[in-house]
């Protein structure tokens, strides 16, 4: 009995070995492959707005007057 446990021992060991070998093989296997690449044609961006604004200037009382009387500066 003890030689059938000596021969079975070592039987073992290379079965847990050639089982775990396969399964790191079946990982490495089924490893994704991600690429990144840059695209041929530009991004081009469409955009429509609209910009509306306003320009509220406050100025002095004597340049206002001064702008009343010579309306041909600006």
């Amino acid at each position: 009995m003890i030689t059938n446990v000596e021969f079975k021992l070592p039987t073992v060991r290379m079965g847990v070995m050639l089982v775990s070998i396969a399964l790191f093989s079946m990982t490495l296997a089924g490893c994704l492959r991600l690429e990144v690449a840059t695209p041929d044609k530009p991004i081009n961006i469409n955009m429509n707005v609209k910009i509306e604004h306003e320009i509220h200037i406050k100025v002095d009382r004597q340049i206002e007057d001064m702008l009343k009387n010579n309306s041909n500066l600006f």
